[in-house]
């Protein structure tokens, strides 16, 4: 067991919880990073591919899920998601993590379009944004954003790309935003020479950062932090779900109708 973030644990908890309400079936993720979430799917059943820009991520997830790719549960394509051949009306889902924030408007617009073309009818989507636009800051720079979200806006992109949003929920509040001047300050220290990287290799660095006490911890810390040491903040959590200083928010949503931005 690799010891994870705080909050990136209770962002999986929080998936984990979700995920028992669908069957599972073919997936596609956007942007996997190290892997977490595409375990938790592989592990619960479903089967699927994954698109990332970077390729140190793509040779790293190869080495982590060898077994599932000689198995052909899981396809890895080295390349961007917006412009890569992409199967029509025959996903189930399609997940994101920490992905939408990184396009501009115009290929925010094509996520969307591409999205529901590739899902089955009665297909979903599944995201994790980050939110308040009051604690946009240093990690939103070196990681290449371009928006925070809040629920206003994500109900009107759905709505007008012919989405209905099913659910959302704000997490890990409050204990993110009890760390996040810790975390602004590790990241300052740690990755500010990022901001003289172009927008897009700021991106590609996104999926795997090193940051100690940060995204990465001594393994030792696992014992500490943990799905069972976190309960208390994963309920918690759940309590503050409709807080508009939550620093993420997870969205589920079905496609309407298929509808092509460019007509």
């Amino acid at each position: 067991m690799v010891a994870l973030p705080p909050g990136t644990l209770l962002q999986l908890m929080y998936l984990d919880e979700r995920l028992k309400n669908y069957p599972s079936g073919q997936f596609i993720e956007i942007g996997p990073g190290s892997g977490e979430i595409t375990h938790r799917l592989l592990q619960a059943g479903w089967s699927g591919t994954v698109y990332d820009l970077s390729e140190e991520t793509i040779q790293r997830l190869k080495l982590r899920f060898a077994s599932q790719i000689a198995d052909k549960r899981l396809n890895i394509v080295s390349g961007d998601f917006l412009a890569s051949p992409l199967p029509d009306n025959s996903i189930d889902l399609i997940i994101s993590c920490m992905v939408m924030e990184h396009l501009d408007n115009d290929n925010e617009q094509k996520f969307m379009f591409l999205s529901a073309c590739c899902l089955k009818a009665n297909g979903l989507m599944i995201g994790l944004v980050p939110a308040s636009l009051d604690y946009w800051g240093i990690e939103d720079e070196i990681a290449g954003h371009f928006r925070r979200y809040n629920t206003d806006y994500l109900l009107s992109l759905f709505q007008s790309t012919g989405w209905q949003i099913e659910h959302i929920a704000g997490l890990t509040y409050p204990i993110s935003n009890i760390l996040l001047p810790l975390s602004n300050y590790l990241v300052r220290r740690n990755e500010a020479n990022k901001l003289l990287l172009s927008t897009l290799e700021r991106t590609k660095h996104s999926g795997h950062r090193h940051v100690r006490f940060k995204t990465h911890f001594p393994a030792v810390i696992k014992y500490l932090l943990n799905e069972y040491t976190l309960l208390p903040f994963y309920w918690l959590q759940k309590y503050f779900i409709h807080s508009n200083k939550a620093l993420v928010l997870y969205f589920e949503a079905s496609h309407l109708h298929q509808e092509d931005p460019n007509d």
